[in-house]
């Protein structure tokens, strides 16, 4: 991106994905790095630091089997009222004529592929309170009953390696019904707002922004009963936006085949992933509670060092939670 259209993503942001644009302005106040966590099977994360490879795998296979559909219900039930759809319609028609309904049109053409052809990765925001034992209800509720696992990772606030891996970055929204209704009146009082500066942007990105907010609010809307994960998602749609820098793969996960594609964290693969690198973005391991930490401690740092982690010894902590495993 030049500087012009990293200004111009940003407003866009802050006009379509208000709660988006909030949470990520709360969570990198304090410089241009934030800290995420990825807390899995101690197997899967010597994978993800050997590979320098992070999965991301279909929603269908997501253990809340409310994934998407959530979103869209929401949606769709506000949406269905004349009223608020005629208000969305027309704000947006006020920037480009009949840019909203195009916006609508394109999303029922791809609703299909955006249920059953979307692939994630979810991180969760981390905490420094949380540095030495991680988070409880986390250990819990990855990695079943098998030796688990927390990667720290600092994570730049903008990356052109987003852009060359056609990936989109967005924290979950845990909204009930009537939030929902508020953020995207919200959405509509800040087009109205803009409208002057809207109507001078390209009514293909204008589109783009509208069709991705839709997007963003099926892909990114979960149960409020879920919302101490405090999850961000990345988010890659091979059919609607592919990658020559993504690769797949059929594998075999808790005994069910299914693609998954794999995120490089390798500037080896190209000069564009240097944000992204392993060895850049990498903070800290957390090793949950198990029976044998001292094995574990050892290998990881054995594969850290591999991976061109500097002090790799002093970044690897066993976290001292007292429970049975």
């Amino acid at each position: 991106m030049t500087p012009e259209q990293y200004e111009l993503a940003i407003k866009l942001e802050s006009i379509f994905v208000p709660h988006a644009r909030a949470r990520r302005d709360a969570l990198y106040h304090k410089g241009d790095r934030a800290r995420f966590v990825h807390y899995t099977s101690a197997e899967a994360a010597l994978n993800i630091i050997n590979t320098r490879r992070i999965w991301l795998r279909n929603t269908t296979c997501m253990s809340d089997y409310r994934e998407v559909n959530h979103g869209y219900d929401l949606l769709k039930e506000f949406f269905s009222k004349d009223t608020n759809e005629a208000n969305f319609l027309s704000a947006l028609d006020s920037c480009s004529q009949n840019v909203g309904q195009e916006a609508f049109e394109l999303f029922n053409q791809w609703w299909i592929d955006i249920q059953s052809n979307s692939y994630i990765a979810s991180i969760s925001e981390h905490d420094d309170s949380e540095d030495m034992h991680g988070r409880l209800s986390m250990w819990r509720a990855y990695g079943g009953s098998s030796a688990r696992v927390a990667i720290v990772f600092s994570v730049p606030w903008y990356s052109g390696a987003s852009a060359a891996l056609n990936v989109m970055f967005n924290p979950v929204a845990y909204l009930k019904k009537d939030e929902v209704c508020e953020e995207i009146n919200t959405v509509i009082n800040n087009i109205q707002r803009n409208q002057e500066f809207l109507s001078s942007v390209d009514r293909s990105i204008l589109l783009a922004q509208t069709f991705n907010m839709l997007v963003a609010g099926v892909t990114c809307l979960k149960h409020e009963g879920f919302r101490e994960e405090l999850e961000w998602r990345l988010l890659y749609a091979p059919k609607r936006g592919s990658s020559p820098l993504m690769e797949y793969e059929t594998k075999v996960i808790g005994g069910i085949p299914q693609i998954v594609y794999k995120l490089p964290l390798d500037v080896a693969v190209s000069d564009t992933l240097a944000d992204l690198d392993i060895s850049r973005i990498f903070d800290r391991l957390i090793i949950g509670p198990s029976q044998f930490p001292l094995a574990q401690h050892n290998a990881f740092v054995d594969a850290l060092k591999q991976a061109g982690v500097l002090d790799a010894d002093k970044r690897v902590f066993i976290s001292n939670i007292p429970i049975r495993t």
